[in-house]
């Protein structure tokens, strides 16, 4: 009977093949050749998981030579349509003139517990070994795994959300839309908080705005690098850079106003406006932000702040070509051009279009 099963798939009978299919699986369910025809029914009536999975059997079970080579060239035709049908929504996707503004997609972490099934969801969307898969997916924090047309970008990250592997994704233009204040200090706190502060273009005005309008703090470290000079193995001076010290940073997101307000510790004036810090021209810079630090957690209680940077940068800093297109807003002084500066305004931007 399993002459007349391939008769009928030479003639493309699939009908006839699976009557006749139907009648060997209650004769011989677990006869290898039984099982092949099932996966080819299962390839054709466009179910094409459950035919993979039987592919994927035989390939573990049998040791017919001429079975294996079928399986192996049905897993390969699945391969090959699932390929097509990806590069065809892409190209979709693509075509209109917002899916081909530059973006990211970045991937959220998972709990060790969900990592398993995720990475080996992750490896088929994706199409990586697992074992890569699984070092990919983060454990904590964010991590920046892929930039370009963002309309391929979104097609990928559906795919994943609905595998339920969190994710997002976002154009660089989004980003770049934000208003960007640099906070001086702060004139006021009560009833409203009021912060004199210049914007883009260097103007210096002041903002009003109510504390519950503040929906994320974003804080981070931003290493300050200086030329030193270092003795190498043969005894001889040679010029390094190295990190000397850290601009501690901290944005206050008003999506309401599509603006952050930003502060930093060198740029912040401790001596002007509202008295945050009793004495602050006695104390050094480092114990003025960490009392403004506080008194802002205070006046923020319920509000998130955001502090995985560092790790974030650990996956984003290799991304020249698209930081390059990332204006920082961070007016540190910098002897060489540095991606730390772009990779903080993405992620604060990140956490403001999220």
């Amino acid at each position: 009977m399993i002459e007349q099963v391939a008769i009928a798939f030479e003639h493309k009978d699939y009908q006839t093949a699976a009557k006749l299919l139907k009648q060997l699986q209650k004769e011989s369910p677990e006869n290898p050749w039984v099982q092949y025809y099932l996966g080819r029914l299962y390839e054709v009536s466009q179910k094409r998981q459950d035919a993979e999975k039987i592919y994927r059997q035989l390939l573990r079970d049998t040791r017919n030579a001429k079975i294996v080579t079928l399986a192996r060239e049905g897993l390969r035709r699945l391969q090959e349509i699932e390929l097509e049908e990806k590069q065809r929504a892409i190209s979709q996707a693509t075509t209109q003139a917002s899916g081909i503004e530059l973006g990211v997609l970045v991937l959220e972490p998972l709990s060790t517990e969900m990592k398993p099934e995720a990475s080996r969801k992750f490896a088929q969307i994706m199409q990586l070994d697992p074992y890569t898969a699984r070092l990919v997916l983060p454990s904590r924090g964010w991590r920046l795994y892929r930039t370009g047309q963002v309309g391929e970008l979104e097609f990928y990250g559906e795919q994943l959300q609905q595998a339920g592997i969190p994710c997002f994704w976002t154009t660089i233009a989004q980003i770049q839309q934000i208003q960007v204040y640099q906070v001086k200090y702060f004139q006021a706190s009560t009833p409203q908080a009021t912060v004199v502060c210049r914007n883009e273009v260097n103007q210096l005005g002041s903002l009003t705005f109510d504390w519950s309008e503040v929906t994320a703090r974003v804080v981070g470290l931003l290493p300050i690098f200086e030329q030193v000079v270092d003795v190498d193995a043969r005894h001889k001076l040679e010029w390094k850079t190295q990190t000397q010290d850290y601009a501690q940073f901290c944005d206050l997101h008003i999506p309401g106003r599509r603006s952050i307000l930003r502060l930093y510790d060198n740029g912040y004036e401790f001596q002007q406006g509202l008295e945050i810090i009793p004495q602050a021209s006695q104390n050094t810079i480092r114990i003025n932000w960490n009392s403004l630090s506080s008194w802002i957690e205070q006046q923020l209680p319920q509000v998130k702040t955001w502090s995985d940077f560092t790790s974030f940068a650990d996956t984003t800093l290799d991304q020249t070509e698209m930081l390059s297109h990332i204006k920082s807003h961070i007016d540190l002084f910098r002897r060489e051009q540095t991606n730390w500066d772009s990779a903080f305004h993405l992620y604060s931007g990140l956490v403001f279009v999220k």
